[in-house]
């Protein structure tokens, strides 16, 4: 592992006994970078699967030389391009892989050869059906681990990524950005509504074929109602028409959250809030910055932001919907696709 850089800064001198402290620190704990008399951990990060706009918005948010807070210190330093034969991943892996190469970030060729440069990993891929064979090489490293959406290309390969975590107790997480924009967390501190008891989000929801049709790009939208709803869901129910989906759960004690997935028309992302004393919308559009800092205090702390029971609620919630959606729209339990899908994971391993 290479020493990470100290830099100094010029300030009072120290005396010797001091100096041969601090020199003793350094040598002990190579990863420590001082600064204004503050020790930060200095974080190489590396990239899986460069074929999607989140690896070159991420990449300049990590390695803006005047990052502050959790974000300092923490430094893309190497990417591996990975692909797979989908359109939206084979048509752009080259053009994003060059992209970082201008940032002068190592292109790798393998993910062996990237684990061996880096500290924490972000697992960028666009098709989530190979998310979990990528996965498990880095969690079997022990490095902590961001996977961006989706999560997985199905509902036992969630399960399973999450269960080789749990085992290896190796810091896991994945999220939609909107769960930690403006929009939503607006609505989840805003004391004028009371308690939350229900909620509808919007989005497109265009999707990836091999995956359930939920899970390439209604996770976003899904990713805000159980935001603001919790865990708990119990049942789901799917309406589908030519320019809609509309998926209804019921939650524990009666409450009803429901995702409206658009396909034409006006396409953005939107939420309204029920709640005990009032009722408020928000449609605040976001960026990727709230989710990168959650990314940096997730790598510095070790602590996910999102646990694993509430991601695999989620991707349970929209494998109950694609069930749904055959049975011609009748409720299906979440606790049903969930144990299939957990028998499942005990052989992807």
């Amino acid at each position: 592992m290479k020493t990470s850089l100290l830099s100094y800064r010029r300030g009072p001198a120290c005396s010797l006994p001091t100096a041969l402290m601090i020199a003793g620190i350094v040598l002990a704990f190579p990863g420590l970078a001082f600064a204004q008399g503050t020790a930060l951990q200095a974080l190489r990060a590396g990239m899986i699967g460069l074929d999607t706009s989140h690896v070159p918005a991420f990449a300049k948010f990590f390695n803006n030389p005047k990052a502050t807070g959790d974000v300092a210190g923490i430094r893309v330093v190497a990417g591996y391009p990975g692909g797979t034969d989908m359109p939206a991943s084979r048509d752009r892996v080259a053009g994003f892989t060059e992209q970082l190469r201008g940032m002068g970030i190592e292109i790798v060729p393998t993910i062996p050869a990237l684990l061996e440069k880096v500290d924490v990993v972000l697992l960028e891929s666009v098709d989530g059906r190979i998310h979990l064979q990528e996965a498990i090489p880095v969690i079997k490293a022990g490095k902590p681990l961001f996977i961006d959406k989706p999560a997985a290309g199905s509902l036992a390969d969630v399960v399973a990524i999450f269960d080789l975590a749990g085992k290896r107790k190796v810091p896991c997480f994945t999220s939609s950005s909107l769960r930690f924009g403006g929009g939503v967390q607006e609505l989840k501190t805003n004391a004028a509504l009371g308690d939350i008891v229900g909620a509808i989000t919007w989005g497109p929801c265009s999707d990836q074929e091999g995956t359930p049709d939920m899970f390439f790009y209604g996770i976003h939208g899904i990713e805000a109602l159980f935001a603001l709803m919790g865990t708990g869901c119990e049942t789901v129910a799917r309406a589908q028409a030519k320019d809609a989906d509309v998926l209804t759960g019921i939650w524990q004690e009666g409450r009803v959250g429901t995702y409206r997935g658009l396909r034409r028309h006006k396409e953005e992302f939107g939420a309204v809030a029920f709640g005990t004393k009032g009722i408020a919308p928000s449609t605040r559009p976001d960026g990727y910055d709230a989710l990168c800092q959650e990314i940096a205090k997730f790598f510095r702390t070790r602590q996910p932001p999102v646990s694993a029971t509430e991601t695999i609620e989620i991707f349970a919630f929209m494998e109950a919907a694609e069930e749904s959606k055959r049975q011609g729209g009748k409720p299906v339990a979440l606790k049903d696709v969930l144990s299939k899908a957990r028998a499942q994971a005990a052989s992807r391993l």
